[in-house]
């Protein structure tokens, strides 16, 4: 659907724009790479992303979303990060210490830092997170890694200590998690906070201003610990529609966005783009699906969910819709990871398949009208998707034209970003859904398919339940031994294809675009964000000056 921040790259999110790349990639190419220049850094002008989703919430543990995320992790730092080598390195903590047994981390925290309000940051913060992150009264879908502490104390103000009573092989990338402020927070429901619109966090930019549905502005922070960015601020710009979004990046009205496979391949290959831009391509660490409401009698059938796998051409999707910019995908992994299984069960497409599995679950047509029936029901469906992403409509309109061929109808109606999440998904308000996942760098994928992660704002809003696929999910967390965890996600994946709760349809390329201005961008494994605070616009060539 949906999600991520950046370890916070722990965080799943629900996407409607890829972003990152994660681990077990080749570094990313460049069509104009990053340009060399003599010219040295430079404090200086403002950089202008284009999104087609506003944020939902800026207090990190309440959102689900990757605008929301992405904002967020400028703002917030973890206690730990990923480095563009996809190693785990200090953010808020500057060095750990794990007992012999793995089962008890001492953070040794930054001294000096101090949230944007000047406050101090210390131990307690990072305490309290914890406690309000597991509160039952707390609605965020992220409290399964921290329920797994059993013990979480301050040593002093800048040490943290945390002992988990069994093996927990995310453990310390799950302290990725933002840090939130306990003297802003603390004994007040968090739910109706005011840093859900205006945070006040520690990281490298500070909130500005919000504009529902146009605009979020932040401002360099110049007591950042790891040293003031060199961009003055950040702008996120609200354009729903990805053809309007194109015209302001041609217009040089915004800097940054992530193209289409059409704008890509075809519309920015020219003499314009060529010298006023940087392309960037890579396989991004994210998937996108066909997902079934669970709840609904028309998807509780396997060899249903099945059928529809087999009816739908996801190479004709790849090629028709992404252009060739693109695999099909066969799981919740990205192939070539360590815990991607290249062998389970393939669905190639099969439509007379597709038709006796449908025909075995009782389906047929028997008023020769063309759609299958079944106790006088026609076989019909709404499937959903959000607005602004001609990649996902495109996709649902092949999904339409294969189903309606094996006789399935479906109906497709485009909705907003912010309704679509809070009044369809969250309220599985919904029969069918297409959707992207952009998936964390650890494989653990307890929050999105764990039976117990079906409530309200939690992330398996599919309500798919399966007992061996929960014990496994459990097994592949409770081990420090890859190869052990190797065999969880390899059966899961097993699992996961025979039930097919979603029909993964296929794993996109990142395709980002940045101003040609902007220097200092290093394509790395983990993508081209990761160092973002090192971006500059050389003195001469800056356009945009912040005013008050």
């Amino acid at each position: 659907m949906h999600i991520v921040r950046f370890l916070s790259g722990r965080r799943l999110a629900l996407a409607f724009i890829v972003v990152f790349a994660f681990f077990g990639c080749s570094s990313p190419d460049t069509e104009t790479g990053s340009r060399a220049s003599e010219r040295p850094p430079a404090y200086g002008d403002i950089i202008v992303e284009g999104a087609i989703g506003d944020a939902s919430n800026l207090i990190p543990i309440l959102a689900s979303d990757s605008a929301s995320h992405n904002i967020s992790g400028l703002i917030y730092n973890g206690l730990v990060k990923y480095d563009k080598d996809i190693r785990i390195v200090g953010d808020l903590a500057e060095s750990w210490d794990i007992s012999e047994n793995g089962l008890v981390i001492t953070f040794h925290l930054r001294k000096g830092v101090k949230w944007h309000d000047g406050h101090p940051f210390t131990a307690e913060d990072v305490l309290y997170t914890y406690r309000v992150t597991i509160d039952p009264k707390t609605p965020t879908a992220y409290a399964g890694d921290f329920m797994k502490v059993k013990k979480a104390e301050v040593i002093d103000p800048y040490t943290f200590r945390v002992t988990y009573d069994q093996p927990f092989a995310p453990a310390l990338s799950s302290w990725g998690a933002s840090i939130l402020p306990k003297h802003l927070l603390e004994g007040k429901d968090i739910t109706k906070s005011a840093l859900a619109r205006r945070p006040i966090g520690t990281g490298p930019y500070r909130f500005k201003e919000w504009i529902t549905g146009q605009k979020i502005v932040l401002t360099a922070n110049p007591d950042y610990f790891e040293g003031r960015p060199y961009i003055n601020a950040y702008v996120l710009r609200i354009i729903p529609d990805m053809a309007t979004m194109f015209l302001e990046l041609r217009a040089q009205g915004i800097d940054r966005m992530d193209l289409t496979p059409l704008q890509y391949t075809r519309q920015t290959e020219n003499r314009f783009f060529s010298r006023n831009f940087q392309k960037f391509r890579y396989t991004s660490f994210s998937y996108t699906y066909l997902g079934y409401n669970l709840q609904d009698q028309l998807f509780s059938d396997r060899r249903v969910r099945q059928a529809i796998t087999y009816a739908i051409n996801r190479e004709e999707i790849i090629r028709g819709v992404l252009l060739g910019l693109g695999t099909v995908a066969t799981g919740p992994f990205k192939p070539g990871t360590w815990a991607h299984n290249p062998a389970v069960k393939a669905y190639p497409y099969d439509p007379q398949k597709a038709r006796e599995l449908l025909a075995a679950a009782g389906w047929r047509d028997t008023d020769g009208d063309g759609i299958l029936d079944r106790n006088g029901k026609p076989f019909a469906f709404e499937l959903i998707t959000n607005q602004g992403n001609e990649v996902r409509r495109k996709t649902a309109e092949i999904i339409q034209k294969r189903l309606a061929e094996v006789g399935i109808s479906v109906k497709i109606r485009i909705i907003e970003w912010a309704a679509f999440v809070k009044e369809f998904i969250n309220k599985r308000r919904f029969e069918a859904t297409v959707l992207g996942w952009t998936v964390p760098m650890d494989p653990d994928l307890y929050d999105v398919w764990h039976s117990s992660k079906t409530g309200p704002e939690e992330l398996n809003f599919i309500s798919y339940k399966n007992e061996e696929l929960d014990a496994l999910l459990e097994k592949g967390r409770s081990t420090f031994d890859i190869e052990e965890r190797k065999k969880a996600y390899y059966r899961i994946q097993e699992i996961l294809a025979e039930d097919q709760p979603y029909t993964f349809l296929y794993v996109p390329e990142a395709l980002p675009i940045v101003h040609a201005r902007f220097r200092g961008i290093q394509p790395a494994p983990v993508g081209i964000g990761y160092d973002f605070i090192r971006w500059y616009v050389p003195k001469e060539e800056q356009r945009f000056t912040l005013t008050p």
